[in-house]
């Protein structure tokens, strides 16, 4: 059936010349009109580049463009001015992972939120007094920031019939089902309706309409470009169809079927109207094959190639009859800027219009460029207050503008629940539970636990002060309990001890930006050490003291697992006073007290560091670096602050990661570790990592108690899987002190 179509459209192509010619004489000033049809798809849509790419070779006008999902935004793209090898570039370089998702990018949120976020596997919101699943549908913030930066050069421009090329796409009413042509409005919203598929993403509202894909009703929408006046129709449709029943294999597939039924039938009506049709063969592809975007758009460029001389050909034999006409080239508007003379902000519940503002620093009567516009958005979405931000831009009288922010906002409380594993502290399931504004407005309140093998609890109060809440309070306490392995001096396991710590204090902070923070702080720390498999020589009893403190932080990250790049540094320089130890020395059966010529509880100057760098090498290649360490000074005959070597995953206080050594391996008062490495992307998710280190010792203090060599270096190579409970890694690291080929697994975030 396809190829007889295929072959008809060939024939009426040529028949089409023949009209030409024979009209030539009766209207030769008439020249046809040529409208593009670019049907939705998902990631398939990407395709349809490969199309235009050879529409833009054979210098053929475009008088026309309709559009449905996928299609709808390619062709919006290609309507207002930008060349199809322009969308295609901006289609490579996109963060589809990002942008089809419901997180934001590492880097705009709060630096006070960085630790918590994306760090468990399932959230909960408190909603109507109970606990709610989360929807699965996406927001997209990341989606209508991009969209609109891309469509910032047509703000002004409300009828789409005034765009370089004029155009339509077509989404679906919720209310009846009918499909609606948008011509007029926000381009923005226009398009995000038309690809809000349903089950994915969340519906849109548009002119007094809640829409969701056009696709669900017309994915093909030949009929409006020839309504709006296209003579000759250019088709493109990377729509395979509904699946056979054999192959609807999940409730996601099953959904899909029976929302796209009614596209199905009509379907049937549009193919027959091109007169240049363009199908793809596609199967080995899914809506959401966005990680393959760059072999969809290599399939649409092929295709392409194959069409260019039908095109060709139909561009020199109009120009034969018409006379030539002219390509015009930068047809994009060049808008650089606006000026906000008012604004309106539209959804604030628990927040107020100035919060808002004032988290992004917005001022009314200043010139903003879209770039500026973007990051002041995703600076609001950053403090986790609100989930989606939009806004539209109205042209005023006097050439200014007025902003419309359209704020949807966060639940106040969620309930969240995470996974973790690794040989130091056991399986734990992770609970959480998060509220805002809970005892003061402009405020963070958290409780965590951690249940399972080892026992942790945390809390933490957070207040926001300022106009653009840089400003912080912090409170919280802390407790852990762990059960930690010693090792002797040839590292053979020999002993195993319970370690109880109890942690509270309070700090200042202030972030000049969302990736810079600095601050001072005071903390008071309880330790015990109870041995349960006594080694050769162990502690049992308590230490306490107090740190006065002053910190720095900077975090870059573009992600909070897996970063491709970016840079998170963190160091503390404090004075440690007060302390209090009352300490037993065990070896055999035999207890002596520690005297003040064993132990010592004098003050002492510290400081501690840590440096993580990563730097995309190429498309599927990220090189690591990471700088670790600290020193107690003058810490001969203190005890039980030291830096604790070993591990690769940061789990407690003090821990300095190496490969090569399990956890708990080396005690040392003054330490420093550099470790180079380089991660590889396999496959959608799984990674490969090397790592090489090497750890200085003893560099500024030496212990009486710990006696290990001055130098180390390690190795470690890990296949990993982020998956729904997190990142599993597998690991087998070699120390060449040691001598020892290790394994190491790791589960999920930890506490």
């Amino acid at each position: 059936m396809l190829s007889k179509i295929l072959a008809r459209n060939y024939v009426l192509t040529g028949f089409f010349m023949c009209c030409l010619l024979i009209v030539q004489a009766q209207t030769p000033s008439a020249r046809p009109k040529i409208g593009v049809t670019l049907s939705g798809g998902g990631a398939k849509g990407l395709a349809h580049i490969g199309i235009l790419k050879a529409i833009d070779s054979a210098g053929l006008k475009i008088d026309y463009i309709t559009g449905t999902s996928m299609g709808s935004i390619i062709g919006s793209l290609y309507a207002i001015g930008y060349s199809a090898d322009s969308i295609e570039k901006i289609s490579r370089s996109i963060d589809w992972d990002l942008l089809l998702s419901n997180q934001s990018s590492l880097r705009s949120i709060f630096m006070e939120e960085k630790d918590e976020y994306s760090k468990y596997i399932l959230e909960l919101p408190w909603v109507n007094h109970r606990f709610r699943l989360p929807s699965g549908v996406l927001e997209g913030q990341e989606l209508w920031n991009k969209f609109s930066e891309l469509f910032f050069p047509v703000y002004n421009v409300k009828d789409f019939s005034k765009f370089s090329i004029p155009f339509r796409c077509i989404g679906t009413d919720v209310g009846n089902g009918e499909a609606v042509v948008m011509k007029e409005g926000e381009i923005v919203s226009a398009i995000r309706s038309s690809m809000a598929i349903p089950s994915v993403f969340t519906a849109v509202d548009f002119n007094g309409k809640k829409l969701i894909d056009g696709g669900v009703v017309r994915n093909f929408p030949v009929r409006d470009v020839k309504e709006m006046g296209a003579d000759f129709v250019i088709g493109s449709n990377v729509s395979s169809g509904l699946l056979p029943s054999d192959k609807v294999r999940n409730a996601l597939q099953i959904l899909l079927q029976v929302a796209f039924f009614r596209e199905a039938e009509d379907n049937k009506l549009e193919v027959p109207q091109c007169n240049i049709y363009i199908p793809f063969n596609m199967e080995k592809f899914s809506m959401g094959s966005f990680s393959d975007a760059g072999a969809i758009i290599k399939v649409g460029l092929e295709e392409g190639r194959k069409l260019y001389p039908r095109l060709k050909q139909l561009k020199d034999s109009l120009d034969a009859i018409y006379g030539p006409e002219p390509v015009v080239p930068n047809r994009l508007p060049e808008v650089h800027d606006v000026k906000v003379s008012s604004y309106e902000v539209n959804g604030t519940v628990k927040t107020s219009p100035d919060f808002f503002t004032h988290t992004m620093n917005f001022l009314n009567n200043e010139t903003y460029t879209v770039k500026q516009l973007t990051n002041m958005v995703r600076q609001a979405v950053g403090t986790r207050y609100y989930k989606r931000v939009a806004y539209s831009l109205i042209p005023q009288p006097d050439s200014t503008v007025k902003i419309i922010f359209d704020v949807t906002e966060n639940p106040l409380t969620f309930a969240k629940l995470g996974m973790h594993y690794n040989r130091f502290s056991g399986i734990g399931v992770i609970a959480n539970l998060t509220t805002r504004n809970f005892f003061i407005t402009n405020s963070r309140s958290l409780v965590t636990l951690n249940i399972g093998e080892s026992f942790r609890v945390k809390g933490e109060h957070l207040q926001y002060l300022g106009r653009r809440k840089n400003f912080a309070i912090i409170a919280d306490l802390q407790f852990d309990r762990f059960d930690v392995s010693t090792y002797t001096l040839e590292y053979k396991q020999d002993g195993l001890y319970k370690q109880n710590l109890f942690r509270t204090g309070g700090r200042f902070q202030f972030s000049a930006n969302r990736q810079f923070t600095i601050g001072l702080g005071s903390r008071w720390d309880w330790i015990r050490y109870d041995p349960t498999l006594s080694s050769d020589l162990s502690f049992k009893g308590s230490n306490a003291w107090v740190t006065n403190y002053a910190y720095i932080g900077h975090n870059s990250l573009d992600k909070a697992v897996y970063p491709r790049r970016g840079v998170r540094f963190e160091a503390e320089a404090g004075y440690i006073a007060g302390q209090s130890p009352r300490i037993k020395f065990i070896q055999g059966n035999t207890s002596v007290p520690a005297t003040e010529d064993l132990v010592s509880g004098s003050s002492y100057p510290r400081i501690s560091f840590n440096l993580d760098s990563y730097l995309p090498f190429s498309r599927r290649t990220t090189l690591l670096f990471q700088a670790q360490g600290g020193t107690n000074f003058s810490y001969r005959k203190n005890i039980m602050n030291e830096f604790v070597v070993g591990g690769l995953t940061k789990t407690f206080r003090n821990q300095i990661t190496f490969a090569g050594l399990q956890e708990g391996t080396i005690y040392t008062p003054s330490v420093v570790a550099l470790q180079a490495g380089m991660r590889v992307m396999m496959l959608s998710n799984t990674y490969i990592t090397a790592r090489a280190n090497t750890l200085f010792n003893n560099i500024f203090s030496k212990s009486l108690y710990f006696q290990y060599p001055d130098f180390f270096s390690g190795y470690s190579l890990t296949f990993a899987y982020n998956f729904a409970l997190g990142p599993l890694e597998i690991s087998a690291m070699y120390s060449d002190q040691t001598k020892k080929l290790q394994s190491y697994i790791n589960l999920g975030i930890p506490f």
